[in-house]
């Protein structure tokens, strides 16, 4: 490796935030000139462990300097292990060090008039990193970023996410991941916020037992926006999710290189009964969205509720109420009364933390001492807050000392965030030192999913008191081997070392307790055979096991550090401090510094970001400043904050202008004439009726000697345009008119989907359609805010006219730029939904291949598709006619609709119509 010499040296700028993305700085014509011939994404994730390399290379095209930035987006649990620089063939390597050994060459730097700073900024799931360099013309920069992390199971599944924003069109760009999983991969799905059709041609998967290799490797052309443009479509998301084979006892040992990793998620247990209180902070900070969509998500929450479990509710500003005085089953009744209760919250007054949180623990120990907790049943108090006490006890001390008193270990305390204004590490250390968690829920409009999504993973316990136990003398240093309690969906993991006389056989055994039982699993794993399993693939990162338990212990000495007392925090910093540096990790605790000689711009030090550095006012600490920065599609108002250390306010360039809206024309006034009729060309001869007196679809021809132009209402789109293959009449457009709510559109139960629809006569539109498909488990609600698709009790909202390409075992789900959501299933009836923004906003509904209903299709919708027979034309107006459909009449016009499968404003079609 050659060492960087005297003045040659480039300007740097380190940033942390997200993944993959390399762009320039300057102007369109300057960005040109940096241009990126390589860009690779090269994963492997090995038994859940991740190693990510991505790797840019660019060259400067101009006949002067160019700045170019490599800019890419990683997952917040993720370290970085290592970045490097190659320029002109002289490494500018990272080095990981601790913090004040970093800040003392920072120091150095600054005294010397240097420019040097971290800028980073966090959003919901990601972290930024970035890299500005000064390149000479005809120079080439090769740019390489490690990260590794461990995939935590989330409801069921493990989830990859990659980043991907070269900003140009890049000759040779591919992403490779390759999936090893022993024990096997039971699903594996893709989805992509930028995937077309075209560039879905691009992507393979190809996938045996115990292996997975997905690829991404577009051409020049599929990567184009337009035709003849250099703007490239890649900008956004690709996600990876699978999950793995569990054996009976729901649990996995590997050993690689003398070190232990073991899974455990048994799923197949009944969920234990919990009794659960909701604190809801209703103060004057949550009015408007925040209360509404709290409102919303309760509601959702209370009806996921089993009839097993109980509850209350507590609602606080200034003070704290209860809803009912003790908790209460959660039968039917009372859930709709909490509904109702929960609808009438309003937000007003202060914020009273304490007294809500003593009065939750109240209640609790009230229902104990009279006995009313059910027998192995949990207790769970879960808190919503947005912001710092204000009332009665207001020092965050106090408060955490208070609640885990009055707790005493006896309960779980989860403490949701919402928004920025809340002190996110008063929350943290509060949840952690009562066995629960915190969770920041970001102001979107999503958040009422959030909220439902973060029930999702707490709502059904499965064991308590989980303890791992190992032979003392076939390990050592294992990572945290007690939980309080095991939750559907999720897994728990722990890893260790063997110790170098250890036994050919690793035996562990996991006990637990069920609702109204002990249980005990025993395991065991033979070394030598799970040594050779990992020994020769080349698709595994090798030495894994060991820096996934180096990566897992370090997290969880963090975690521990949050609740522990100084003495404790000492030596748990100093144990992960040893452990980062060791293993070359970007921690809390480390700094990466890329040095350059004296004289030039050096000192470059990124840092791990801290959660709580997201308050929405700057504070200034020392010498570093922090703001805002402009978060990712996913959050509007990112949880990081723009950190300079030489404080000075850095901002990054203001972003394009939004796009205008586009034109829509509208039809505002018509020539009434004193009579229609059926349009003909001059020479053709009238239209003809088809088979069974059916005529053929046609247009209209306005006549009258007179015509008097008058206003008019806008020729509308239809609630519904069904397609009708194989009738005499293609298509029929469909107006819901009679009062009614909640609506059967279809259901054909030998497709295995249902379609539901809300529609408000009032405003003769609808508010929600919903599919449900069976196999799959998938459900797709449409709202006019978003498309919100639940699998596995996990929610995912997207925008319309969001590009979304997501493909699962079954099913394929994909919207345009247009707003187009088409859910596809191989030999099965196309759905799309649709939010319309022509001329009778709203969703509409579209059906594809309908020839391939079964007989058993039924609904609103469905019946069309059942024995209909059209009748001839009215003899007195030929713009009418009858349907029959399974017995019942229907009355049939011809009218003119706007087509909404057409872009806005639609197209204009005469269509026979009918009113349900």
């Amino acid at each position: 490796m050659k060492t960087p010499a005297p003045g040659r040296i480039h300007s740097i700028v380190l940033v942390l935030l997200s993944l993959a993305v390399l762009q320039t700085s300057k102007a369109q014509k300057v960005q040109n000139d940096i241009d990126i011939y390589s860009l690779t994404v090269d994963s492997k994730v090995s038994s859940r462990f991740a190693h990510t390399v991505i790797t840019s290379r660019v060259v400067n095209k101009a006949d002067a300097v160019r700045e170019a930035t490599f800019q890419m987006e990683l997952p917040k649990k993720a370290f970085i292990t290592n970045f490097s620089m190659v320029i002109d063939g002289v490494t500018y390597p990272g080095n990981i060090k601790e913090k004040a050994a970093a800040q003392e060459q920072y120091s150095a730097a600054v005294a010397r008039g240097e420019s040097a700073g971290l800028v980073r900024a966090t959003g919901r799931k990601t972290e930024q990193f970035q890299v500005s360099v000064s390149v000479a013309p005809a120079a080439k920069v090769t740019f390489e970023l490690v990260y590794e992390e461990l995939l935590a199971r989330h409801l069921g599944a493990y989830e990859l996410l990659l980043k991907v924003r070269p900003q140009q069109l890049v000759k040779h760009l591919q992403m490779d991941i390759h999936i090893f999983e022993p024990h096997g991969i039971s699903f594996l799905e893709t989805e992509s916020t930028f995937m077309t059709n075209k560039l879905a041609e691009a992507l393979t998967t190809s996938q045996n037992k115990t292996k997975a290799h997905v690829r991404f490797k577009p051409t020049l052309s599929q990567q184009q926006k337009y035709p003849e443009k250099q703007d490239t479509v890649l900008d956004g998301s690709f996600i990876v999710r699978y999950d793995v084979d569990r054996p009976l006892s729901g649990g996995s040992i590997q050993i690689e290189n003398g070190y232990f990793v073991h899974y455990f998620a048994p799923d197949s247990l009944s969920t234990i009964p919990k009794n659960v209180i909701f604190v809801i902070d209703k103060s004057g900070s949550m009015m408007g969205r925040k209360i509404k969509q709290t409102r919303e998500a309760l509601i959702k929450i209370l009806d996921d509720l089993s009839p097993h479990d109980q509850f209350d509710l507590i609602s606080f500003s200034s003070e704290a109420t209860t809803w009912k005085p003790l908790l209460v089953p959660a039968s039917t009744e009372n859930v709709n009364e909490a509904k109702s209760y929960a609808t009438g919250i309003q937000a007003q007054g202060g914020t009273n933390i304490n007294d809500a949180m003593l009065m939750a623990v109240q209640l609790l120990e009230k229902a104990n001492q009279e006995e009313l907790l059910p027998e192995g049943s949990i207790t769970l108090i879960i808190l919503l807050t947005d912001g710092d006490p204000t009332v009665g006890e207001t020092n965050p001390s106090n408060i955490q000392k208070n609640v885990r008193k009055a707790i005493n270990g006896q309960h779980s305390l989860f403490c949701l965030g919402f928004g920025f204004d809340v002190s996110y590490a008063f929350l943290e250390k509060m949840a952690l030192e009562n066995g629960g968690l915190a969770r920041r829920i970001y102001e979107d409009s999503d958040s009422a999913l959030q909220l439902q999504d973060f029930y999702q993973e707490v709502a059904n316990p499965l064991m308590t008191s989980v303890a791992f136990e190992y032979p003392s003398n076939a390990v050592e240093s294992v990572t945290q081997d007690t939980f309080r309690v095991f939750f559907k969906g999720s897994e728990l993991v722990v890893a260790g070392k063997l110790r170098e006389q250890s036994p050919d056989v690793l035996l562990a055994q996991i006990r637990g307790q069920l609702h109204r039982e002990n249980i005990t699993y025993m395991m065991m794993s033979h070394v030598a055979e799970q040594e050779e399993m990992f020994r020769s693939p080349k698709y595994i990162f090798h030495s894994f096991i060991e820096r996934l338990w180096a990566y897992l212990t370090i997290q969880q000495l963090l975690e521990q550090m949050v609740s522990a007392l100084d003495a404790e925090k000492q030596a748990l910093e100093a144990r992960a401090l040893s452990l980062s540096l060791s293993y070359s990790f970007v921690t809390p605790l480390t700094s990466m510094v890329i040095t350059k000689p004296e004289g030039q711009e050096q000192s470059q030090v990124a840092e791990k970001p801290v959660e709580d550095e997201s308050r929405g006012s700057r504070v200034y600490l020392g010498p570093m400043r922090f703001g805002h920065s402009v978060g990712d599609r996913t959050s509007r108002k990112p949880g990081g904050g723009l950190k300079l250390l030489n404080g000075t306010p850095l901002f990054g360039p203001p972003g394009p202008p939004a796009a205008a809206s586009p034109f829509h024309r509208m039809t505002s006034r018509l020539v009434l004439p004193e009579l229609m009729s059926p349009l003909a060309p001059a020479s053709a001869p009238s239209p003809t009726s088809g088979p069974g007196g059916a005529s053929h679809d046609t247009d209209f021809r306005i006549k009258g000697t007179t015509p008097t132009a008058l206003p008019f209402a806008p020729v509308q789109a239809p609630s519904v345009i069904l397609p009708l293959p194989g009738q005499s009449v293609d298509r029929l457009c469909v107006d819901l008119r009679r009062p009614q709510e909640l609506v059967n559109l279809l259901s054909d139960p030998d497709q295995g989907v249902e379609v539901t629809g809300h529609f408000e006569t009032a405003k003769a539109r609808f508010s929600w359609i919903e599919v449900t498909f069976e196999n799959p488990q998938v459900q797709i609600h449409a709202s006019p805010e978003h498309v919100v698709m639940t699998r596995n009790r996990r929610n995912t909202a997207y925008k319309w006219k969001e590009t979304l390409y997501s493909v699962m075992p079954g099913l394929k789900v994909t919207m345009d730029k247009e707003g187009l959501l088409l859910l596809s299933r191989p030999d099965r009836v196309t759905i799309g939904l649709l939010f319309w923004d022509g001329p009778g906003k709203g969703l509409r509904l579209l059906l594809q291949n309908t020839d391939r209903f079964s007989s058993h299709v039924s609904g609103t919708l469905g019946q069309f598709y059942q024995d209909v027979l059209w009748g001839p034309l009215d003899t007195a107006d030929d713009s009418k006619r009858t349907l029959k459909v399974q017995g019942r009449d229907y009355s049939a016009t011809r009218e003119l609709k706007l087509d909404y499968q057409e872009s806005p404003p639609g197209k204009e079609i005469s269509c026979w119509s009918v009113e349900l």
